[in-house]
Parts: structure tokens; sequence; C-alpha cells
């Protein structure tokens, strides 16, 4: 994902889904660990480079438990951020106002 503001959208994913920085070459990019083997990977954008759109229903879901999703749903509502939700996932905007789905939606192997 690019930004243009990159220790904030660091700080989201970390206080909102406990991902942990793995790799930093910082002022460019930042890297966060999703599960082993996997992460998302944050980069700083070009000041030219077009932004989010407003109202954008483009989606990045991570997975989560039934608790983590339950304990979420109350910190999002609580900080007045819970944009929508389904019996499975939560939807909430991130900084840049992406559109971030919480889902505890069962995947089969």
């Amino acid at each position: 994902m690019r930004t243009r503001e990159l220790d904030r959208l660091v700080a989201f994913y970390e206080r909102w889904f406990g991902l942990r920085v793995v790799r930093e070459a910082r002022p460019r990019s930042v890297w966060l660990e999703l599960a082993p083997g996997a992460v998302l990977m944050l980069e700083a954008a070009e000041l030219d480079e077009p932004g989010v759109p407003e109202g954008s229903r483009e989606l990045v879901a991570l997975a989560v438990s039934v608790a983590e999703r339950e304990r979420l749903r109350e910190k999002l509502v609580a900080a007045g951020r819970l944009e929508g939700e389904t019996q499975h996932t939560l939807y909430f905007r991130d900084p840049d106002g992406r559109r971030v789905g919480a889902s505890s939606y069962p995947l089969s192997s």
C-alpha cells in the first residue's frame, strides 16, 4: 500500500490489528508481519501520486478470530469508526481512506 504518511499508516495497522514491524527502510517503506511468511508492505507515495479516492469501495480484509473480531468491534464502536458489518466482517477505514475488513469468515484449507 502506498501512502503519503507512512508513520501514521504503520501506527494504524499496529494499533488495530497488532501487526509488528519486521523490516524498516524509512522513510521509504515498512513491512508488517501478517503471518509467518506473509507481510503487508507499506510504502511512501510520491507527491504527484493520486491518493485513495474518497468513498472507495476497494477492500483489504485481514483474518481475525471471532473473539478478536468482537474485541475490535467494541473498540471501533467506542471510537466511532465502525462503518458497517456483516455476520463475519467489520468494515472501517484506514487513515488514507482505504476500506479495511476484519473478518472471521471460516476459510477452508
